[in-house]
C-alpha cells in the first residue's frame, strides 16, 4: 500500500511539475507587435507554418535587431528573404550542414567561412553553373584547396552574426 501511495504521489508531483514548465506557445503572426512584424516581414507568409521552437529563435533575432548595426540588419533581412524561399528539404539540408559546421574546430570553421566568402564573390552565372553541375568551384591561385562550397548560413544563431533557421 505504501508503495502504491508513493507511486501515485510521485506521479502527481511529476505531472504538476511538467505542467508548470510546459513550453509557452510562440505567437502567431497577428499576435506579433508591429515592430516584430516589420523585422520579420520576410517570413510573414511562412510564419504560422514555422514550428514554435524556430519561431522563438526568430523572435530572439527580432529582439536583438534594433541593437544591430545597419549593415547587420540588412544582412539579417536578406538571409530571412533567402530562407523564406527555400523548400522544406533545402532548409533541412541547410540545418544539417550548419550542425556539421558548428562541430568543427575553430580553424576549420574559419576555412569554411573563407571558402563561403570566396564562393559568394563568384559571378551569379558561375554559381548557377556550379549548382546545376554539382561541380566544385575552380581553384584560384591565391585560394586554399577546395572541398566544396559550404552551405549558406542558417536561421537563428547565424543570422545575427557572420557564420553558419
Amino acid at each position: 500500500m505504501a508503495k502504491a501511495l508513493f507511486a501515485v504521489t510521485l506521479w502527481f508531483a511529476l505531472a504538476l511539475s511538467a505542467h508548470a514548465v510546459a513550453p509557452e506557445k510562440a505567437p502567431s503572426w497577428i499576435q506579433l507587435s508591429p515592430q516584430q512584424q516589420q523585422v520579420l516581414a520576410p517570413l510573414s507568409k511562412e510564419w504560422d507554418k514555422i514550428d514554435d521552437f524556430r519561431r522563438k529563435k526568430w523572435l530572439g533575432i527580432a529582439k536583438r535587431f534594433p541593437t544591430m548595426k545597419p549593415d547587420e540588419q540588412q544582412r539579417v533581412q536578406a538571409r530571412m528573404r533567402e530562407w523564406a524561399t527555400l523548400t522544406p528539404q533545402q532548409r533541412r539540408v541547410a540545418r544539417e550542414n550548419f550542425k556539421k559546421i558548428e562541430k568543427l574546430p575553430p580553424d576549420k570553421k574559419q576555412t569554411v567561412r573563407e571558402k563561403w566568402e570566396e564562393y559568394q564573390r563568384l559571378p551569379e552565372e558561375e554559381k548557377r553553373r556550379l549548382a546545376k553541375s554539382g561541380a566544385k568551384p575552380p581553384k584560384s591561385p591565391d585560394s586554399p584547396a577546395r572541398s566544396s562550397p559550404p552551405a549558406p548560413p542558417l536561421e537563428g544563431a547565424s543570422a545575427a552574426k557572420p557564420a553558419g533557421k
